[in-house]
């Protein structure tokens, strides 16, 4: 069955939006608290709220699209002579690298 035009745009078009509205709201889906303990992991190597500076990089404060898009990235082992954020990142699933990336993306930089 085709639909008429103004109807498959209109549908593509909720669809389109609908996403975008899940996308926004994925940081939704975990408490605060349950956000600082996936985040507590962070803290050994990223200091505190992910704010320590060195030969490890700080992550707040950054953008959450930067973080998440590096985050997926070690999860796929398309960032080559990680040490263990290849490992870490494969611990979690797509949406909490997402809510990870949002949490930090708030925090203020160093």
């Amino acid at each position: 069955m085709t639909l008429p035009r103004p109807m498959a745009v209109s549908l593509l078009g909720a669809l389109l939006l609908g996403g975008l509205a899940l996308a926004a709201h994925a940081d939704d889906e975990f408490s605060r608290e349950q956000l600082e303990v996936m985040a507590g992991g962070c803290a050994s190597c990223h200091g505190t709220d992910g704010r320590l500076s060195g030969p490890v990089p700080a992550i707040a404060g950054r953008p959450q699209a930067v973080l998440e898009s590096r985050l997926l990235a070690f999860k796929r082992d398309e960032i080559p002579d990680t040490t263990v954020m290849n490992r870490i990142a494969r611990g979690f699933s797509d949406e909490e690298l997402s809510a990870l990336a949002g949490h930090f993306a708030t925090i203020d930089a160093p």
